[in-house]
């Protein structure tokens, strides 16, 4: 019986699924479960990767209901070729059968995905793989792309894979680059024309080369074609605040918060536009659009407490307001790295806007932190001047360290 077991696990470890992945997680699990099941609740017209979100929802409790939801959808969609797209499934299976110890169910399933397989990885496995890849993590951003690359060199026209690879290509280019993205995303759109998330991507690239008209059609028939899809909402929301356009914009963002899904992004994406707004309005109006975008950022930081650039920008708004205490004394506020962002921020709003260094140099010997180079030299030595001899010049030093590291 040992025997068979040992056997069985060898077989196991030689399956292309979910669990022999090196899927190193950088993300809390509450938050990409949300993510995730938010994907499967907006993105049924489309399916990208839908069975993959499902199987990465995984819960011992869940995993078996998820994994024959996940077989479900791709039999629906892929009919007689659902055998090779159930391949990284039944490798889930088989993991999950032997976690319970049924071994039986586990060689069953295994038998199934030598059956869809002939035991090679192939192109259905890797598009799988893609998937996986670039919802989990944006760390395992190159990843995905190799893998899409790979998946495509066989089914050139695949539309879920050609939609994936042009959307990791968008996620890792910055806007202005040269971009690979672009092309891609008109391939994917000329092979799926109303996938309204690409149009919106192809938007935001097409504004680097001053193709506004386009631009704007296509944005136009983004949400024309699926207004309450998140990443329409999120990407159509981004171009119209690039674009200046506020009201647009925050018209646009409302409707995702309108169904009732409190997400992170969109409330930050709110936050930002009263930010505009607040930057751009008489003087008289400053302090009603700094409180609105205040209420959005606390609203996401309380959603999300590991958003970074929200605690950023709060500690800014916090700074014009002198109450950094507001910042320093949520009670979700954890991560020490957060905690030295706000003193980082609050140390560059005195550095540059109050003028006032010796408050600045408290809070930067908070933090390992950065300045820009043509203030380094006479920062360094007030700093140092301030607290030589005091029990801070360790930490300021190998704060020291750590700047000619980033510098270099």
């Amino acid at each position: 019986y040992s025997e068979d077991s040992s056997a069985l696990l060898s077989r196991l470890e030689q399956l292309q699924c979910h669990f022999t992945w090196d899927l190193k997680l950088d993300v809390d699990l509450e938050t990409l479960s949300h993510r995730l099941q938010i994907d499967i609740d907006f993105h049924q017209s489309h399916h990208e990767g839908e069975s993959c979100t499902y199987s990465l929802l995984d819960q011992q409790e869940e995993a078996l209901s998820l994994l024959n939801q996940s077989e479900k959808t791709i039999r629906e969609r892929h009919g007689d070729e659902s055998e090779r797209r159930l391949i990284v499934t039944y490798g889930d299976m088989a993991w999950l059968k032997y976690h319970d110890g049924d071994f039986a169910q586990s060689k069953s399933y295994c038998q199934r995905y030598s059956t869809g397989s002939s035991g090679s990885f192939i192109p259905e496995v890797y598009g799988e793989q893609a998937w996986t890849y670039f919802k989990m993590s944006r760390s395992f951003l190159s990843d995905a792309i190799d893998c899409f690359r790979k998946a495509l060199e066989v089914k050139t026209r695949d539309i879920e894979w050609n939609a994936g690879y042009a959307i990791a290509l968008f996620c890792r280019e910055q806007v202005n680059e040269e971009s690979q993205a672009t092309k891609q995303l008109r391939f994917a759109l000329k092979i799926n024309p109303n996938n309204a998330a690409l149009q919106c991507m192809l938007a935001v690239k097409l504004v680097t080369y001053k193709k506004y008209e386009e631009a704007d059609g296509l944005v136009k028939k983004a949400l024309e074609n699926d207004p309450y899809n998140p990443h329409v909402i999120r990407h159509s929301g981004n171009y119209l605040l690039n674009q200046n356009r506020l009201d647009e914009a925050i018209d646009v963002i409302k409707k995702g918060l309108k169904r009732g899904d409190q997400v992170p992004s969109f409330t930050y994406q709110l936050a930002m536009c009263y930010k505009q707004k607040k930057i751009a309005e008489e003087h008289q109006e400053v302090g009603k659009w700094r409180c609105c975008c205040i209420s959005h950022l606390e609203d996401t930081v309380e959603m999300k407490p590991s958003f970074v650039r929200a605690w950023a920008e709060l500690a800014l708004l916090y700074a014009e307001e002198e109450d950094l205490s507001r910042c320093l004394s949520k009670q979700k506020l954890k991560e020490k790295r957060v905690c030295q962002i706000i003193h980082q921020y609050y140390g560059d709003f005195l550095h540059y806007h109050k003028e006032n260094e010796a408050q600045a140099i408290a809070h930067y010997t908070k933090v390992s932190f950065r300045v820009p180079d043509s203030d380094w030299s006479s920062l360094t030595k007030k700093c140092m001047k301030a607290i030589k001899g005091s029990i801070l010049q360790p930490l300021f030093l190998l704060n020291l360290l750590n700047i000619n590291v980033i510098l270099c």
